[in-house]
């Protein structure tokens, strides 16, 4: 059974840091792109960030230089350091964990990141 079992999201004072972690389980963790997304209220969900297999970054120009994703293939778990938050990063952050050549595309359920003073 696959699982992404985000976790970290809370409540932050604008320019503070927060660090979100999804442990993955049921799939080939290391050989999927890990992705975080994310979905303010109102809003259509939007890419965030992701990391490939071999290590390989990319963020949206948002985040960029503010945020950080990693990975620990021995975990299976994907990670996101949020630093110098805004609050505009308020939103609900999913990972997704995607498989190309396996057709595989699969989402956690999501946790809430509220930067608010």
């Amino acid at each position: 059974q696959v699982q992404l079992v985000e976790s970290g999201g809370g409540l932050v004072q604008p320019g503070g840091s927060l660090k979100l972690s999804c442990a993955a389980s049921g799939f080939a963790f290391s050989s999927a792109i890990m992705n975080w997304y994310r979905q303010a209220p109102g809003k259509e969900r939007e890419f965030v960030a992701f990391i490939t297999s071999t290590g390989d970054t990319n963020y949206a120009d948002s985040v960029k230089g503010r945020f950080t994703i990693s990975r620990d293939n021995a975990k299976n778990t994907v990670y996101l350091q949020m630093n110098s938050l805004k609050a505009e990063d308020t939103a609900v952050y999913y990972c997704n964990a995607y498989r190309p050549s396996f057709g595989n595309n699969y989402w956690g359920q999501g946790t809430r990141v509220t930067v608010s003073s």
